[in-house]
């Protein structure tokens, strides 16, 4: 596994050992960047179901400027902590081993809101419409922020859910599928 652009672009780093996560290509990582960004200025992204990190360091890279990582796997955790390390990346940065529904209601708790929230959750183990719904309710998605949402490519998600508007949708594949939401005016 690679960063694919910004300041960490080329670095490798390690992916969760064993079999129990689906790490996101290259290739998918790199379209999404790009309907998402494909840099930032700035802001605050969240990691949920993060996984190697893989998401949320190439959110850092490419401009982001702080980053909570939220995974509920020990393995997972230990492998974000040291992609973290490997990357000299210390600073501005929280790991956290927690359920996804927990974890939002930790946060909704501290105020935090995100320019970019990042979603990758194991294929059809999830609710991600009462995921999203949480997220929306919690007001956690900055003001023109992105969600991201990886998912199985038979799963339809909804055009809209609260003040949250998808604004792309694309498969790859027969397995993953994206979705881009951004909160605002219907986009």
């Amino acid at each position: 596994m690679r960063v694919i652009a910004g300041k960490y672009k080329g670095r490798r780093f390690h992916s969760v050992p064993g079999q129990t996560t689906r790490p996101t290509t290259d290739k998918v990582k790199e379209a999404a960047f790009h309907m998402i960004g494909p840099y930032f200025n700035g802001g605050r992204c969240l990691d949920l179901f993060a996984g190697s990190g893989s998401l949320g360091i190439e959110a850092l890279s490419r401009g982001i400027d702080e980053a909570i990582f939220i995974d509920k796997s020990g393995k997972a955790i230990q492998t974000i902590k040291q992609n973290l390390k490997t990357l000299k990346v210390t600073e501005h940065v929280e790991v956290y081993r927690n359920d996804a529904f927990r974890a939002l209601k930790a946060i909704h708790k501290r105020g935090l809101t995100f320019q970019l929230i990042l979603l990758d959750p194991p294929y059809k183990k999830i609710d991600i419409c009462l995921l999203l719904e949480t997220i929306t309710s919690s007001q956690l998605l900055a003001e023109n922020g992105y969600i991201y949402c990886e998912h199985d490519v038979k799963e339809h998600l909804p055009q809209e859910i609260n003040n949250i508007y998808q604004i792309k949708q694309h498969h790859y594949g027969d397995t993953s599928g994206i979705t881009i939401y951004t909160r605002g005016k219907n986009k």
